[in-house]
């Protein structure tokens, strides 16, 4: 049996106010923010939709290196919108040549410190995709520029502000599920080996150099673009560095933001295959499955995630299980929230999610908090420390996985105990002229 959530905690709705999701307050309609997208892709496009809809946007440039893409994403916006932005190639020349507002980074992951940085040092607001680095020391230097600085910082973490996501955290909070002492994230899917793909010449409408950049210049590969990156470790840090960042900050949102003093992560590509690079072919090179174990001083996460095997029998693939001594909550995405509690004969709670589609995801609520930051001066729910905290803990993730062997870390000093070869992981060489932020 189960029973509505609202039921079960109508009595202390009051006493919830603090974690109940943020009001959202009708902005002028009369400021039109001069905005640039940075990297027009799927889910560039879709949040410049989001801020299109919310009637505060004027775009005035779009910056890809695909010019097919570039052209496309300037048609949609005429016809949106009636804007009729220029394109650039190379970010650099937008903000040296362009009065912006709003930024919006949405490249891939290995390009979002320094969009970022030159967003920020042009004074622009800056609305970033997660993750906000590629390596620990990119994204220390967004904190830095961002603090330095009059800009507001919005991370894409929806998941911060999405209706069912808020109440379950509060929900925790209250005590539903007790003291946690354990909890799991988790991403799932199916899948099985993988053949290498031929490479190719790069397309005449892409600048491959400019997509790699700061990266090592590899062969071209269509199945790194358009749309693959995240599955290449030049570019991102595979599922952890993807889903990962969004689970962690949901552990960390109801943890109030506590680091880990141990990281261990294990994993490989036991079911796609070793990794190959040459002249010829290549494959992904991401792990297709992942552990990652982070102890905390009063309890311990859990990451996991396997592109093999689809859920089994478990009812989710996706969401963190937080272990209590009341029982198990499940936090989910299209499958809302679910306390299954310890004593079976009392009933389970469960929230329907409340999400934009086709995505499922909750775009319009974060533009709507980060215009109402702009205009009132406080923080977005999704600040460049929250997005940078979330981040930090999936790439401790990924540099215990390369190490082989488990770190410690100083949250309070953000450095590794004790281990120079782990430290040096907290940046990457960078490929000239490109040179590593600070």
């Amino acid at each position: 049996m189960s029973i509505d959530r609202r039921s079960f905690i109508a009595a202390s709705a009051a006493a919830s106010a603090a974690l109940s999701c943020p009001a959202i307050r009708a902005a002028p309609k009369d400021k039109k923010y001069r905005t640039a997208l940075i990297g027009s892709g799927w889910w560039g496009m879709n949040i410049l939709r989001e801020a299109l809809a919310a009637g505060q946007t004027k775009v005035v440039a779009i910056c890809d290196v695909d010019q097919d893409k570039l052209e496309l994403a300037a048609e949609e916006v005429t016809d949106l919108s009636g804007d009729e932005p220029k394109t650039y190639g190379d970010f650099r020349e937008l903000f040296e040549k362009e009065d912006v507002e709003i930024a919006i980074i949405a490249t891939p992951d290995h390009w979002h410190a320094l969009n970022a940085l030159a967003a920020i040092e042009a004074g622009a607001h800056l609305f970033i995709e997660k993750p906000t680095g590629h390596t620990i020391g990119e994204s220390q230097a967004i904190v830095k520029a961002a603090q330095a600085s009059d800009s507001v910082v919005q991370v894409g973490l929806h998941r911060r502000i999405g209706p069912h996501h808020t109440s379950g955290i509060r929900f925790l909070r209250e005590g539903g599920a007790g003291d946690i002492g354990l909890v799991r994230m988790f991403v799932h899917s199916r899948g099985g080996s993988e053949a290498p793909t031929k490479n190719s010449p790069p397309p005449e409408q892409l600048d491959w150099d400019m997509y790699c950049g700061p990266a090592p210049l590899r062969p071209f590969n269509r199945k790194i673009h358009p749309g693959g990156f995240r599955h290449f470790l030049d570019f991102a840090n595979g599922t952890l560095g993807d889903w990962g960042v969004h689970w962690i900050d949901q552990m960390l949102m109801w943890s109030e933001q506590k680091s880990p003093h141990t990281v261990y992560s294990t994993g490989g590509r036991p079911i796609r295959g070793a990794a190959v690079l040459n002249e010829d072919e290549q494959t992904t090179d991401a792990p297709d499955s992942q552990i990652a174990t982070y102890e905390f001083d009063n309890f311990t996460a859990t990451w996991e995630h396997r592109q093999f095997g689809g859920a089994g029998p478990e009812k989710s693939t996706v969401g963190c299980h937080f272990y209590g001594n009341k029982g198990t909550f499940h936090m989910g995405w299209r499958d809302g929230w679910t306390f299954y509690p310890a004593d079976s004969r009392k009933p389970v709670i469960h929230e329907e999610s409340q999400l934009q589609e086709p995505d499922g995801h909750n775009l319009k609520l974060l533009w709507a908090d980060f215009l109402k930051s702009i205009e009132s001066g406080q923080k977005p729910v999704a600040d460049i420390a929250i997005g940078h905290q979330a981040t930090t803990l999936s790439l401790l993730g990924m540099l215990s996985l390369k190490l082989g062997r488990s770190i410690r870390w100083d949250g309070d000093r953000e450095a590794i105990l004790d281990d120079s070869a782990a430290t040096k992981l907290l940046k990457r060489e960078y490929r000239g002229p490109w040179v590593y932020p600070v």
